[in-house]
């Protein structure tokens, strides 16, 4: 037997381990933020009605460390911490009330308003309960203690609290990537691209990019080139991925295309395992001007006539410019056929406030818009 049939059938074990390892952390994450989450319930029903004060809840951790001296976490700051993970995440909670509307699930008989249950009836109690049991086994157990303390320490908008959950679920961030996607303000920048999709004609999905994308990592000195950024970008590929979302195969930079007699060279060219198609991105070191949509456009169709496999859906182009001027995006998109978007991008970390003022502003005007 050759050693690459060899090689092959101790890998296919070795996946075997990989998998099995993966849905007992799984398993063990999920019970740890279920028993996390009770405890939590516990503690807030006992403070909330009176029982409990501050001092029977340290008595509450003295008596488990004094039980089991080897378990963490339930200090008491630990106790503290699962009572508002609790309260952050009851069956009255905005951020529970949000994931009914996001996840287009029926919202329950027994409407929550106030904090006070409309009905009476056991049914349709019940029937909220169920949702809410729904959303606690299929959200919040899917993501680890250490990246909820980091959302719920840093975000309090409920808004915003469920977007970093269900990005989390979606992108599997670590501890590091999701503190790194709250301080890069990851939620008013999906928003605002959003918010400038939904101006123009687009056949994009919803949440696909952010405007602008965050390259702090890159390290580049001010004066820098399209080969510098290209070049930095190739060389923190993982990081770029992970700014840009999850799915993308990287296929390769300077990638060739013959039209005619000539050759035309793309700067990075990736595939989207989920939206099977093509994505290119094509760098400037300036502000957006018209035309670089039309050069843009020309390498979206030569890729799908020479590159796009017949199963694989019409390829997606991204400029990612220095800046960009919203009414002469507008004008130029305004007869654009193909899937594009025009997206800053910025080498430094800017002020979550002022891309909270520019989502405003944006909103009031395709208000106005709507209403002339």
């Amino acid at each position: 037997m050759s050693k690459e049939i060899i090689h092959t059938e101790f890998e296919q074990i070795l996946s075997l381990i990989t998998e099995a390892r993966n849905r007992v952390y799984s398993k063990a994450n999920s019970e740890l933020v279920l028993l996390y989450f009770n405890v939590g319930k516990v503690v807030s029903d006992k403070v909330n009605a009176g029982n409990w004060g501050e001092n029977t809840v340290q008595q509450l951790a003295d008596y488990i460390q004094s039980k089991v001296p080897n378990l963490s976490g339930f200090n008491r700051r630990g106790l503290y911490r699962m009572k508002q993970f609790f309260e952050l995440y009851t069956l009255n909670s905005e951020v529970f009330k949000l994931w009914l509307d996001t996840a287009k699930v029926s919202p329950p008989a027994t409407q929550i308003e106030s904090g006070k249950k409309v009905s009476p009836m056991a049914t349709q109690l019940q029937e909220a309960e169920n949702l809410h049991n729904k959303f606690v086994s299929s959200v919040l157990t899917q993501i680890t203690w250490a990246n909820h303390l980091e959302i719920f320490s840093a975000v309090k908008q409920p808004e915003q609290i469920l977007f970093y959950l269900l990005m989390n679920i979606k992108e599997k961030w670590n501890k590091l990537e999701i503190r790194r996607q709250i301080k890069t303000a990851s939620f008013e920048r999906t928003m605002l691209s959003n918010k400038l999709l939904s101006s123009v004609q687009t056949q994009l999905p919803e949440n696909f990019f952010r405007d602008p994308y965050m390259f702090e990592f890159l390290d580049l000195p001010d004066g820098h080139s399209e080969k510098d950024l290209e070049k930095a970008i190739t060389m923190n590929l993982q990081k770029f991925i992970l700014e840009i979302g999850k799915g993308f195969t990287y296929m390769g930079e300077q990638f060739r295309l013959q039209v005619g007699n000539r050759d035309y060279r793309t700067d990075l060219l990736f595939f989207h395992r989920d939206l099977q198609c093509l994505v290119l991105f094509e760098l400037k070191i300036e502000d957006f001007e018209p035309e670089f949509l039309g050069k843009l456009n020309f390498y979206l169709e030569a890729l799908d006539r020479d590159v796009r496999k017949p199963h694989e859906n019409p390829s997606i182009g991204i400029l990612l410019c220095k800046g960009k001027e919203i009414e002469v995006v507008e004008y130029a998109m305004a007869r654009n056929i193909s899937p594009a978007i025009i997206a800053d991008y910025e080498t430094k970390l800017i002020d979550k406030k002022t891309l909270a003022n520019k989502l405003h502003q944006i909103a009031q005007a395709l208000e106005k818009d709507k209403e002339e």
